[in-house]
């Protein structure tokens, strides 16, 4: 985003200002990488995540599938949000969240609530632990990407990584809206989307193709916890210029769900 289209400048302290009634400007932080006029889609995720999780609270059901469909670019600066109910339910809940931007709807985001119980005499995990945040390294990696919102996470490195494959743990200091501490379902789902850059085939503003994900979908198994995201990472591309990221999500307790983004790689002409 630039000067214009987005007032408020790199010293804030958040990726958001709340202009009330469902209204929200966003702030350089947000900025993305594939133009500086658009917002990252990491972000837009977390605000959409906070309006889902806002949106007619219930204490005995949780968010357990969230899928973002990205309709064009999404401009920075002001933007609004509108969740309903799609699908109302005593056990099983559908409900919709659209940002809509510049006069249209930008992303449209649709999320499964789920009833929740007692099955911890059934639970089992098959996804793998990736190493933990004590055994990463710090990174620059990610700086090959421009933009606001990259330039505001911390990143560390697992060894052994390559392109198209890899672990790394990521963070932010900064908060989703300004004035109120971030959820950590929030937090860590607003980094999410940056699984794309982690290990990418084709290095950003050096190579011939561009690879933007026109999808988000997250599965979550179980609520994360803490301030740092693990992506345990693989990116495929095949021959007929589709892409897709595939990413074990874990906290610091390890392994909380899955992330999918469908890529349409494109030569640069």
């Amino acid at each position: 985003m630039s000067e214009t289209t987005g007032p408020a400048g790199a010293d804030a302290t958040s990726y958001y200002r709340d202009l009330g009634e469902g209204r929200f400007e966003s702030t350089l932080h947000a900025q993305g990488a594939w133009d500086p006029n658009e917002q990252h889609m990491a972000p837009v995720t977390g605000i959409m995540v906070r309006a889902l999780l806002h949106f007619q609270p219930r204490p005995d059901m949780r968010l357990v599938r969230i899928n973002f469909d990205i309709l064009g670019q999404i401009p920075g600066g002001e933007f609004s949000l509108e969740t309903t109910v799609l699908r109302p339910g005593r056990t099983i809940e559908l409900i919709q969240c659209e940002l809509t931007a510049a006069g249209r709807v930008a992303v449209r985001a649709t999320a499964w609530r789920l009833q929740t119980s007692d099955t911890s005499a059934v639970a089992a995990l098959e996804d793998k632990h990736m190493p933990p945040l004590e055994a990463a390294h710090p990174w620059d990696g990610m700086l090959g990407w421009p933009g606001g919102f990259i330039a505001s996470i911390e990143a560390r490195i697992i060894d052994g990584h390559r392109a198209g494959r890899g672990k790394v743990w990521i963070h932010s200091p900064l908060e989703m809206v300004a004035g109120e501490p971030t959820e950590p379902m929030v937090r860590l789902l607003g980094l999410a989307d940056s699984s794309n850059g982690i290990a990418f085939r084709v290095r950003p503003g050096h190579g011939s193709y561009m690879f933007p994900n026109v999808d988000l979908s997250l599965h979550l198994y179980r609520e994360p916890e803490g301030a740092w995201l693990g992506l345990d990472n693989s990116v495929t591309f095949a021959d007929d210029g589709v892409g897709l990221t595939s990413t074990v999500l874990h906290d610091v307790r390890g392994p909380f769900g899955r992330a999918e983004q469908i890529l349409t790689v494109r030569a640069v002409s």
